[in-house]
């Protein structure tokens, strides 16, 4: 099989540990085994001069040469494949090094097996829909989040307001230091951390979650995610943050912006003993009161 291997960092200890284990284990069961060129760089250093290793930079729809990509650390950089695979629709497992790790579900220790299962075809595919944002002048180079898109006052700055439509149709005016529009994938995120709620990945929907709101009685809404969300910000800046999952960069406050849903999704691996809402009760500890 053909197997790209993606890792933001493999400085600490951790990382490194999980991110050779994964690369011997996959070259001595005989895959191709594909990298980013700072990644093959480290692996000739680190590992073996003569390690078989090739370097890609990311996967064209038209050619998807590889059969799956594996990356190497926490929910962030699983996030950051998405500018690897694009619309290619390769499937994409996520070995948690990290923290939380919602979408991460594979341990360091369970490489071996993981490696197996996917061989045997003995995984499911999980399709996760993406943002798809839209602005009148470039902001980022790929505009497409699998988390959510957010705006955001500077740090020093008052609070803005946020004019907010449905397919061009009033909503409200959200004055409050953001606004987060989030995938059900992206609800565990940012979105929940600001009261927004926990959305099941198959819902076909989006949060609409203010950031500190002024208005305490401003709450997260769920809307359908065939809409597109546009947005005009009002504030006494001259600009603005805006993100695209771990993406930001400061905007003019009359860049015309919209959110739809892409005409893609990622495809996540899931392995027989990843099940979602396992995950939501022992990463969010649902039931483990020290009480009982």
């Amino acid at each position: 099989m053909k197997i790209g291997i993606y890792a933001k960092s493999v400085r600490d200890n951790k990382h490194e540990i999980g991110f050779s284990m994964l690369c011997n284990a996959l070259a001595e069961q005989g895959h191709e085994i594909f990298c980013t060129q700072s990644l093959v760089d480290y692996i000739h250093i680190h590992l073996s001069p003569n390690f078989p290793v090739k370097a890609f930079d990311f996967v064209d729809a038209k050619d998807p040469w590889l059969d799956a990509l594996i990356c190497v650390g926490g929910d962030g950089t699983l996030l950051e494949t998405l500018s690897l695979v694009r619309d290619s629709n390769v499937p994409v497992l996520g070995l948690n090094t990290g923290r939380l790790g919602f979408l991460a579900g594979m341990s360091v220790d369970g490489i071996g097996k993981a490696i197996g299962d996917i061989q045997k075809g003995n995984f499911t595919i999980e399709s996760r829909s993406l943002l798809h944002l839209e602005t009148s002048v470039p902001v980022f180079d790929y505009n497409f989040g699998l988390n959510d898109f957010v705006i955001h006052k500077k740090e020093t700055s008052s609070m803005i307001v946020v004019h907010t439509y449905l397919n061009g149709e009033f909503l409200n005016s959200y004055w409050s230091d953001g606004l987060i529009v989030s995938t059900p994938t992206g609800s565990t995120g940012y979105s929940l951390s600001c009261g927004g709620p926990i959305i099941f990945p198959k819902s076909d929907t989006f949060a609409i979650t203010p950031i500190a709101p002024h208005n305490l009685n401003v709450r997260p809404v769920v809307v359908s995610d065939n809409v597109v969300i546009s947005f005009e910000i009002e504030g006494r800046a001259s600009s603005y943050l805006t993100s695209l999952d771990a993406r930001s960069n400061a905007i003019a406050g009359n860049v015309q912006m919209a959110v739809r849903k892409a005409d893609h999704a990622l495809q996540l691996i899931r392995l027989p003993e990843d099940n979602y809402m396992d995950t939501l009760r022992n990463k969010l500890n649902w039931g483990f009161d020290r009480r009982n």
